[in-house]
């Protein structure tokens, strides 16, 4: 079956681009719509053309697969000359060439109507061109042809951030010639019809550039240009400016020609491929488990949630925000009262930065209803445990759920170490139980580790996903072990940045060496965000365990700072200290001290310590033990530990995760590390035994 339908309706020739579910456009679809246009300049039944998508939307963009394919800057640029052609053959159209937007044109569906020589759109239609999410920029045309159609202003924007505009924001900038109320094809054709009556057609790319704006222009591509650092992970955003600018000064046929250089030199880039595996992984991680036949997994319409602290409170606003209505329970109603207040507070920020309406935050607020009984429980459909991260409580928790709940009613856990095994026996249901672990603030932050007990159900783990997605969170199926990956990993990054303390770096330098990698704040600022009280009591509950929470040397240093009250931010001290009011870090000579008292007892000698050497101790913890959490089978996919690190820790996108990191460098380069570290500071650095599998068979791929 054809993937664009051809249909003449009153004189207007209708093609429809069919492509499920998004319309997307690989190689087929270009060659067909190229097709179809042809066709319809030659049928004599036809005065215009209407180009639309079936479906729920126009076209979502390119087919992201078909730049797997493209491995080299010569190949990228044959395939980028092969669109641009073809979209030269469409503006070269006879006949007036109209799109029909609706849902979303987006990348190459806006380069693909921007060809077109008139544009309508459905009034919740939404134009864009998001390619530097994936660290490219347009290559058919869109960095040319934006300019000479809506100005520089509004090119650099969409080209630039990737956000795209609404129908009423495209029809201001004429980047849309008209937005239909009704019918949208029947308004595109009657658009069409009035063009063809006028002869009328319009080729983007002839459109001048009007003398007297091309020094604002400029000006605005030089002020893009200075705002943005010139680092790996700007690249596509640079790459854009320049072809925007190219397009002010150039002629369209040198400025296009530019554009697909800079497009191939892009789309090979390491950050570009980083970023695509991101998208690939994301996909994957949220992927549906598959089910029995007649298993429908449960709709959450009703949630509750036990413990309003700061975790309790912040899950409360998540499913708030989403519309759905949360019982928030606590011992007290003194408790509550704060709680809310906090909630509130949150809210009326948002309200004063224009994020919301205050009827919008009133009705949102109005779904977090505060209970101190469990007599309402027997109603919702699954119930968040956020008690204080102790087991016997916990464990207290969920055996008091299963009296007051419905059997079918999911109990999840909160917990971002213990074991959930235990809880789902507590429970006597387990496998209704499954691990809900939000990261904080949990109504900011994007990461959702969904932990699979033993018996954990398909259904459980479906409705998990479903729910994490409708709350706007990325979710990743985990498996149950001592602080499953998110967490399990987080020591050993701990660890290194703790012991490179010792051994000479400073907090500052460390922190320093770690964002300019690309994490958006080093470990020691990461730990006075989150509270150095939380790490604190973790280690406090292993050694009641007999355990610890990774191999080798701990600092003693983090807990004598919890010793002496400094939590980090909410204390005014923790690694750094901070003046009241303010959250800017400032060095605190305390540390050091610390710090030498620590390499004294330990027998270290401090030396001076390069960033080189920071990073590539703390990636290479990170890389090896995501080996060890694989050979465990606590992650499913190397994929799932890089979206882990990336949305729940700031691991920087444009180098794809720890694990595409490790990757990147070479699997050899990272067990050499390994083991040169192993021989240096002793057997705590013991290699990962898939890690040494996958060199040993000359993989150079951790999935496959």
């Amino acid at each position: 079956m054809s993937t664009v339908h051809y249909a003449v309706i009153d004189g207007i020739a209708v093609l429809t681009i069919d492509n499920p579910p998004v319309n997307a456009l690989g190689e087929e679809v270009w060659t067909a719509v190229d097709t179809a246009v042809a066709r319809a300049v030659a049928d004599p039944a036809a005065t215009a053309i209407v180009l639309t998508g079936a479906g729920r939307t126009f076209v979502a963009g390119a087919d992201i697969t078909v730049f797997e394919q493209l491995t080299t800057v010569e190949r990228a640029m044959e395939r980028s000359a092969y669109t641009h052609a073809m979209l030269c053959r469409l503006e070269d159209s006879a006949k007036p060439l109209v799109a029909a937007i609706h849902g979303h044109a987006l990348g190459g569906g806006l380069e693909l109507a921007l060809a077109c020589h008139y544009r309508v759109a459905t009034p919740d239609a939404r134009l864009g061109q998001p390619e530097v999410s994936l660290g490219i920029i347009p290559g058919a045309g869109g960095t040319q042809r934006l300019p000479r159609l809506c100005g520089v202003d509004v090119a650099l924007r969409l080209c630039t951030t990737g956000t795209p505009l609404d129908a009423a924001a495209a029809l201001a900038a004429h980047l849309v010639d008209l937005v239909v109320d009704g019918d949208l094809l029947q308004g595109a054709r009657q658009f069409a019809g009035e063009r063809a009556s006028a002869q009328a057609r319009r080729p983007t790319r002839e459109l001048p550039i009007p003398a007297d704006s091309i020094p604002a222009g400029l000006e605005a591509c030089r002020q893009a240009r200075n705002a943005v650092a010139p680092v790996p992970a700007n690249r596509a955003v640079l790459a854009a400016i320049e072809s925007v600018e190219n397009g002010v000064t150039l002629p369209f046929d040198a400025g296009s020609v530019r554009e697909r250089e800079l497009f191939a030199e892009c789309v090979v880039s390491t950050e570009s491929r980083a970023l695509r595996h991101l998208f690939f992984a994301e996909r994957d991680a949220a992927r549906l488990p598959s089910l029995p036949d007649g298993v429908t997994p449960r709709t959450v319409a009703r949630a509750a949630v036990v413990g309003a602290g700061t975790m309790g409170s912040g899950i409360a606003m998540v499913f708030a925000n989403a519309g759905i209505p949360v019982l928030l329970k606590d011992v007290d109603d003194a408790t509550l009262d704060r709680s809310l207040a906090t909630i509130r507070g949150t809210y009326d920020s948002a309200v004063q930065k224009g994020r919301l309406t205050p009827e919008g935050a009133e009705r949102t607020l109005a779904l977090i209803t505060p209970v101190t009984t469990y007599e309402q429980f027997g109603d919702v459909d699954l119930v968040v445990e956020a008690v204080f991260e102790d087991l016997a409580l916990k464990t207290r928790t969920f055996a008091e759920l299963a009296g007051v709940t419905a059997p079918d009613c999911i109990l999840a856990t909160n917990t971002s170490v213990l074991d959930v095994d235990t809880l789902a026996k507590a429970s006597g249901r387990p496998a209704q139980v499954v691990g809900h672990h939000y990261f904080s603030p949990a109504h900011l932050m994007s990461l959702h580790e969904i932990v699979r007990g033993r018996q954990t159900s398909p259904a459980v783990v479906a409705a998990s996903l479903t729910l994490a997605r409708r709350l706007g969170k990325v979710p990743v199926v985990v498996g149950n072990a001592f602080g499953f990956v998110a967490n399990r990993m987080l020591a050993y990054y701990l660890r290194e940045a703790h012991l490179l303390l010792e051994e000479g770096a400073s907090v500052r330098q460390i922190d320093a060496a770690m964002t300019t990698f690309g994490f958006p704040v080093g470990p020691f600022a990461m730990q006075d965000i989150a509270g150095l009280d939380v790490g604190a009591r973790i280690r406090q509950h292993l050694r009641s365990t007999g355990r610890r929470r990774s191999e080798g040397p701990q600092s003693e240093i983090p807990d004598r700072l919890f010793e002496l009250g400094r939590y980090g931010q909410k204390t005014g001290a923790g690694w750094y200290r901070y003046e009241p009011g303010s959250r800017t870090p400032l060095s605190d000579p305390i540390i050091d001290d610390l710090a030498h008292e620590a390499a004294k007892r330990r027998r270290i000698v401090r030396r001076d310590i390069t960033d080189e050497e920071i990073v590539s101790r703390v990636t290479t913890a990170l890389a090896n033990e995501g080996c060890n959490v694989l050979g465990d089978r606590i992650a499913r996919r190397a994929s799932d530990i890089d979206v882990v690190y990336c949305h729940g820790f700031g691991f920087p996108r444009h180098r794809g995760g720890p694990m595409f990191h490790a990757q990147t460098i070479g699997l050899p380069t990272v067990l050499s590390r390994v083991q040169e570290y192993e021989a240096r500071f002793g057997d705590y650095w013991r290699p990962s035994p898939l890690l040494e599998k996958l060199v040993t068979e000359g993989r150079t791929s951790i999935d496959g």
